[in-house]
Formats: C-alpha cells, sequence, structure tokens
C-alpha cells in the first residue's frame, strides 16, 4: 500500500509539487506513508537559462536541496481554520462563547447581525480577504488587527455562503478576547499540548521550531531574507498581523495533523466532547457552496475528499489538506509546497482526490 502512495506522489513531484508527505489511517493505523521530494528545490522565482537550464522550472535550482522526510514541517494554510475553531468550541463548552450570540457583545460597531456561527460557517457577508499589509505598511500587527476587526459587511448576512479569511480572523480574535489569551496559546493550551503534537505551531523560525525540517514556500522578495519564504507563515495576511491569525499561520509534520483528524474522527478525544464534534460536523445549511458546511469543516468538498462521499475536512492555499472520514474509518493527510517557488501551479486538485482514492483501497 506504501508503495502505491509513494508512486502516486513521485508522479507529482516537481511538476505539481516540489515536496510532498501524505499518510492514510484506517481505524486508527497507518495503513500507508510516503515522503516525496525536497523541501528546498528552488533559490528563487527566475527560471534558468544557459546550458543548466532544466525545461520547465519555474525557478533557479538551490544548491542546498534537502529530502522531505515524513516528520517534516509544512505550512498548513488554512487548515489551521480548523484548530481556529476547536479553540472557539472548546471555549462554548466552558460557557465563555456562544456560538449566536451577536459578535458585537466582543467587538463594538460590528453588524449586530454577525455571530461566531455566521463566521464559522462564512455566511456573514464578510469579504473573502483584505490586505491589511498593503493598507498600512508601516503599522505593526495590533494597529493592523484593530483595523481588519473594523472591515464591512459587504455581502448578505446569513448567506449565501462566501469564504472569508476575514470572518476567520474575527473569530479567532474574539477567541482571545473571550480567554484573555493570545490564540498560539490557546492552541497550544487546548489542542497540540492535549493531544501531545509536540511540532505543532506558529512561527517555527524564531519560535525555537525544527526549522531545518520546515518546507520552503513562495519566492517573496518583498520579505527580508534570500530566497524563498521558509519558517514563516506564507499568507501574506496572517503575516502582516505577527504570524498568529484565526485563518492562517500553523506548521505542522503530517503524524501531528493527522493526530489532530484522529482526535475529530474519534469524537473529540482530550480535545473536544462529542457533541461539539458533532455540531462542528453538522451540515449547517449553508448554501451556494459546491459542498455542505459545518462549523469551520467543509462536508463533501470534491476538491478534496475524491470519491470519499460524506468525509469532511480543509484545504490550505500552500497544498495541503486533512480529510476525514469516519463512516469508512478513514483520515487522511496531505502536506505539500505547492506555491514553492510560485503559486498558481496546476494538478493540485488532482493530487488531493488521487490521494484520497487511493485511501478508499484501504477500507477493510
Amino acid at each position: 500500500m506504501t508503495d502505491r502512495l509513494e508512486r502516486l506522489l513521485a508522479a507529482a513531484v516537481p511538476e505539481v509539487c516540489p515536496a510532498a508527505v501524505a499518510l492514510i489511517a484506517a481505524h486508527g493505523t497507518v495503513t500507508a506513508a510516503a515522503a516525496v521530494g525536497e523541501l528546498v528545490r528552488y533559490a528563487d522565482a527566475e527560471p534558468t537559462t544557459g546550458s543548466d537550464a532544466v525545461p520547465g522550472a519555474p525557478g533557479t535550482l538551490a544548491a542546498d536541496r534537502p529530502p522531505a522526510r515524513r516528520d517534516s514541517v509544512f505550512d498548513l494554510a488554512s487548515v489551521s481554520k480548523l484548530c481556529t475553531t476547536a479553540v472557539v468550541l472548546s471555549l462554548t463548552e466552558e460557557g465563555l462563547l456562544d456560538l449566536d450570540e451577536p459578535v458585537r457583545s466582543w467587538i463594538p460597531g460590528t453588524d449586530p447581525r454577525i455571530t461566531l456561527r455566521r463566521l464559522l460557517t462564512h455566511t456573514a457577508g464578510l469579504t473573502p480577504t483584505r490586505r491589511i499589509d498593503l493598507e498600512l505598511p508601516q503599522a505593526g500587527p495590533d494597529e493592523r488587527m484593530a483595523a481588519m476587526l473594523t472591515t464591512p459587511v459587504t455581502g448578505p448576512v446569513g448567506g449565501p455562503y462566501l469564504y472569508s479569511d476575514v470572518g476567520m480572523v474575527m473569530a479567532g480574535r474574539i477567541a482571545e478576547l473571550a480567554a484573555s489569551a493570545p490564540l498560539d496559546v490557546l492552541v497550544r493550551a487546548r489542542i497540540t499540548d492535549v493531544l501531545g503534537l509536540s511540532c505543532t505551531g506558529y512561527r517555527p523560525v524564531g519560535g525555537g521550531g525544527p526549522a531545518e525540517r520546515v518546507a520552503a514556500t513562495e519566492f517573496k522578495p518583498e520579505r527580508p531574507g534570500p530566497g524563498c519564504v521558509r519558517g514563516e507563515v506564507h499568507d501574506e495576511t496572517a503575516h502582516a498581523l505577527g504570524g498568529v491569525a484565526g485563518h492562517a499561520g500553523l506548521f505542522a509534520p503530517a503524524d501531528d495533523l493527522l493526530a489532530f483528524g484522529e482526535a475529530l474522527r474519534l469524537g473529540g478525544g482530550a480535545m473536544l466532547s462529542p457533541s461539539s464534534v458533532a455540531e462542528m460536523t453538522r451540515d449547517q445549511g449553508a448554501e451556494g457552496a459546491a459542498f455542505r458546511h459545518g462549523l469551520g469543516v467543509r462536508i463533501g468538498d470534491p476538491g478534496i475528499v475524491g470519491p470519499l462521499s460524506g468525509a469532511y475536512g480543509h484545504s490550505g492555499f500552500t497544498g495541503t489538506s486533512l480529510v476525514v472520514d469516519p463512516a469508512r474509518g478513514l483520515t487522511v493527510v496531505l502536506l505539500t509546497n505547492a506555491v514553492h517557488p510560485v503559486r498558481g501551479r496546476p494538478g493540485m486538485r488532482e493530487l488531493r482526490c488521487a490521494v484520497a482514492a487511493e485511501a478508499l483501497r484501504h477500507v477493510a
């Protein structure tokens, strides 16, 4: 089984992504694991020329190209939203938050129709994104966060579905206000510590994390330091907010993300109560999407579940995904750095669905 998964990843590397790590677990046992490619393949985003040119290469090949391993650490991008949701739900269990209370209780001046439930289902009418780094280029993270929280409603409140990073930033900030602690502290105390996810966290570079194990992402010449981004969050808004935000910022290896998915599959474990997980993974009735939507999770998203109809999870812009299929007892992790050294490379959707299809072969 592992050989099949490895061949599947190898067929996509390096054209779709320079590095890929995948795990498939059936009923709690890892039945296939593969790591292919290089964590840092390119030094920049300038195609090579001359006698050393590599046909089709989107950048100059790096001199040092460490191989991907099972314990390599990847920028999860929007898969981080699942952890933000878990933090919010843990606070509702303690009575510190109410999913249906207007969020203006925490953020004065916000539209009274916006609730946490609408933020977590992307039905709050908020814009998909906001480049606060460009709006306030000289500001610090706190000033930028304050500006993010004043983002006006521009669409219908209550639906249809409109994917919004801004809404998830707001949800993360509300969790901080309710618990009187930063989001990274909440994620550590309520998720990674209780599940034993020792290599999952924000800001692996400068935060004591395993920098040498981190996969590189996009070449961003506006960032300080040579070469492609490595160990700093790829997402511009999360970076502008200091590297910790409700919509993006987490880094993790495949086994840690698998353990998080397994906790959800089994009803929450030490992280959440079964009733919270049931509410998280229940169809919340959001209309207008190509999938059903729970709280922070997509149900039956054709872009990640492939033939695993009814499975839930999330994808990340960097080329990551987590799929949980309780009915079949499957948890599927795919971590890649598909934006290295440039974004917009084709084939990521097909790779995600192919890994999900391979997982279906593991059902007893």
